[in-house]
Formats: C-alpha cells, structure tokens, sequence
C-alpha cells in the first residue's frame, strides 16, 4: 500500500443488532481476521438487520473492507479526536443563576 493508494477487500463477518432494555447496540465481527485502522470503511452488504424490541439478532453477511492510504491513516489519527467532539452535546442547567 503506497502513500495515496487505496486497497479493497471483501471480508465475511457477522452482524449483531440488540434491541433490549438492558443493552441497543450493533456490532460487526469479521470471520477472517481482518482488522480494521483509523480511516478504513466498511460496507456490509444486504437489507438492514432490524431486531424486534427484546430481540438480540445475528446474521452472517458479506463486508467491503476500504483501506485508508498512509496519508489518511495519519491525518484521521491527528483529526480524530476534534470530530469525536462534535458528538458530545453539552448542556448547562438554568437552575444556577450568576
């Protein structure tokens, strides 16, 4: 892999989507290893998983993997953490008055 180039690959992995109480989460495994860096896209391929309410599903799927090149690497890894800051949402209380 070069300093501009891209690579793709197809990977099998298995999607897990919970719906309950207790835990809402979807996470994705890949079955053969791969191992994703800063920058990398995936795509998993086929409808959407949807869980009923109380449900826990899994399902085998198909997965492009889109390798960030060398100089995504690095400027995802400087520029991360600024953008994990925009999802924060802060809010102040008008209880306290100044």
């Amino acid at each position: 892999m070069g300093l501009f180039t891209r690579e793709i690959e197809t990977a099998p992995c298995q999607v897990e989507v919970s719906h309950k109480f207790e835990s809402l989460h979807a996470h994705v495994k890949f079955l053969n290893g791969a191992i994703l860096n800063p920058g990398d896209e995936v795509q998993v391929h086929g409808a959407p998983v949807m869980a009923p309410y109380g449900e826990l599903v899994i399902e085998d799927r198909m997965a492009t993997i889109t390798r960030a090149s060398k100089v995504e690497q690095l400027w995802t890894r400087l520029t991360g953490d600024f953008e994990v800051m925009e999802l924060c949402e802060f809010s102040f209380s008008d209880e306290v008055t100044v």
